[in-house]
């Protein structure tokens, strides 16, 4: 098969594109920047896939369909999906969207596919009028379906981790372990602690989503590729913990809060901490298995994060920026500071100093904007 891939550079995308490399496909995947393939059968495109002159481009005008597949992990807003839906679905012969487990309600458990939505049980008129990620996910499987095309399949994966992504609730890595390995205290929180969660490697995922195309049966229908095995978030915390013990010979501090709703605000994560960390969520992902007539073998969830956190500590990978606000936010909670000239740039130094020891830290948006009027005046 050739296989387009939009987006194919992240954790699921870059597992997905050398599985199908291995299997002797041709992929061709869309990037920002140049990038070396470790495989003949893998082609970068340079480009935007979000500027649709250069997807058509891509997709070609001959007759006939250029692609037997495209794999799409772009995030789109929902009117944006809109706008492109007819060129994507008639340039393929199968399309497959990545949308997200985020868009089911709190359900009973397992969920499997034909649980209920959000998008169409929730009664929350503000969240409602919001393109949050949840209800965007679910508006555009919308759009899919009322298409009047049946050449598409909708993937749900859930939360998926790497030795580049361990997340911890709604906390990215830089927001968690990059404190705990300096040596900071980590800011939990006792409700989300109690509820259940189930992260999947990325890897695992790929090895679904691969399965999946060029399979007729899959046209047309929703999966969800998640693990078989689930944990309670305070549970996945121990183990983080445990194991940066381990390997540093340190083992980090940890505050908990009674509640995230505060710090979910600060964040902009107050509807991800209410329609999804804040629900149980296991899953029935038989479905897939059906389909494709094989067994779906996942990485234990606590042996997976394991191995992910032991790699990223003992390798060479970094983390992403430091948002210095959040740190000094963070700080403030737990009573420390940093040393402020470990801190590069004065902007950098500004925004710690103001989020750790003023009240300013509730106005964050308002003196960003402050800051960007200053920096258009010089």
């Amino acid at each position: 098969m050739k296989v387009l891939v939009f987006g194919g550079t992240g954790a699921m995308g870059t597992s997905l594109v050398d599985i199908l490399a291995e299997q002797g496909h041709e992929v061709f995947v869309t990037t920002r920047r140049q990038r070396k393939p470790k495989n003949s059968h893998v082609h970068y495109i340079v480009g935007n896939a979000h500027d649709m002159n250069f997807v058509r481009k891509v997709l070609g005008n001959a007759a006939g369909k250029r692609y037997d597949v495209l794999v799409d992990f772009m995030v789109y807003g929902s009117s944006e999906l809109s706008d492109r839906a007819e060129e994507l679905l008639s340039g393929v012969g199968q399309y497959v969207f990545l949308s997200s487990s985020r868009v089911y309600a709190d359900s009973e458990l397992p969920i499997r596919e034909e649980c209920p939505r959000l998008l169409d049980v929730c009664d929350d008129v503000a969240y409602l009028q919001s393109d949050e990620y949840a209800l965007a996910k679910a508006r555009e499987e919308d759009i899919l379906r009322n298409s009047g095309h049946k050449n598409w399949t909708i993937i749900r994966p859930y939360i998926t981790y790497s030795s580049e992504r361990l997340q911890l609730g709604f906390w990215e890595k830089e927001a968690w372990l990059q404190r705990a390995i300096r040596g900071g205290t980590i800011v939990w929180f006792n409700d989300m602690a109690s509820r259940i969660t189930t992260l999947t490697s990325g890897h695992d995922v790929a090895k679904g989503i691969a399965a999946l195309l060029g399979n007729k049966k899959a046209l047309g229908e929703a999966f969800h590729i998640v693990s078989d095995k689930s944990m309670k978030w305070g549970d996945v915390c121990r183990l983080y913990e445990r194991v940066i013990g381990e390997e540093t010979g340190r083992k980090p501090r940890i505050v908990c809060l009674d509640s995230a709703a505060e710090v979910a605000h600060y964040i902009g994560a107050d509807y991800q901490w209410q329609y999804d960390r804040m629900y149980n969520r296991v899953f029935d992902s038989s479905k897939i298995d059906k389909i494709t007539g094989q067994k779906t073998v996942y990485v234990p969830m606590n042996r997976g994060l394991e191995l992910a956190l032991r790699e990223f500590i003992r390798g060479r990978h970094e983390f992403l920026h430091t948002d210095w606000w959040l740190e000094g936010y963070l700080d403030k909670l737990s009573g420390e500071s940093v040393d402020l000239s470990s801190i590069a740039g004065i902007k950098n130094k500004a925004k710690y100093v103001l989020a750790r020891y003023t009240f300013l830290v509730k106005y964050k948006k308002h003196v960003q904007a402050l800051f960007g009027l200053l920096k258009g005046r010089r």
